[in-house]
């Protein structure tokens, strides 16, 4: 595989921040949250809650299942995404949001869960929708340094450290073939979402046509 340039390693670098070691700094404060010893009963008080969230598409049916599994299964945390861990964090405790809301990107002086929170998943989305899988130096420092301070005050230092590795090591084939494959797919989507947006607006003049 030909080498990457600076800006797709940084693009790399940050894809395995948010989704390897993000999910699991969130994973530490959900299960302070909601311990894994009454993980299940919790879900189970919440049911009513959860349910109004799945009729407004706020929880979907492959995460309702990990909610409320089929015996012998219990839910368990390790296999909720960072997305419905953060849902269920913000609508089953008293974790305050950031002055903005969680769907904004946070000040920097706003340190508490809540905006760490939301800055994890500001830059998820952020990553998501970008074009080129490349990632400028400037926005990627500023970016790693916000990021991995979020991470270091929900999991602590041992993963702050993990984040600081990540930052410098090599990148072997395999980081980068993974990478590389998910910009593709996240191409390829939005090719999808644009062609069916394309398609309901000329459905949509069509019937206005008298």
């Amino acid at each position: 595989m030909a080498s990457l340039s600076t800006e797709e390693e940084n693009y790399v670098r940050m894809s395995l921040l948010l989704t390897g070691i993000s999910p699991r700094a969130a994973r530490a404060l959900f299960d302070r949250e909601f311990h894994p010893s009454r993980l299940e009963s919790s879900l189970k008080n919440e049911h009513n809650k959860l349910f109004d969230l799945k009729k407004i598409h706020v929880i979907n049916a492959a995460q309702w299942n990990l909610l409320f599994t089929r015996f012998p299964d219990r839910p368990d945390s390790k296999t909720f995404d960072i997305t419905l861990m953060i849902t269920l964090l913000r609508n089953l405790t008293k974790i305050s949001p950031p002055v903005c809301g969680f769907d904004q990107l946070p000040t920097t002086t706003e340190t508490k869960p809540g905006a760490d929170l939301s800055r994890i998943k500001y830059y998820r989305n952020y990553m998501a929708h970008l074009g080129d899988g490349k990632l400028d130096t400037g926005f990627f420092n500023t970016a790693w340094d916000d990021i991995t301070s979020a991470i270091n005050r929900l999991a602590g230092q041992q993963m702050k450290q993990e984040c600081d590795h990540l930052k410098t090591k090599p990148l072997d084939q395999t980081n980068q073939e993974i990478m590389l494959e998910i910009k593709c797919s996240n191409d390829e989507i939005r090719e999808l979402k644009n062609s069916f947006e394309s398609l309901q607006l000329s459905h949509t003049k069509n019937e206005e046509i008298p």
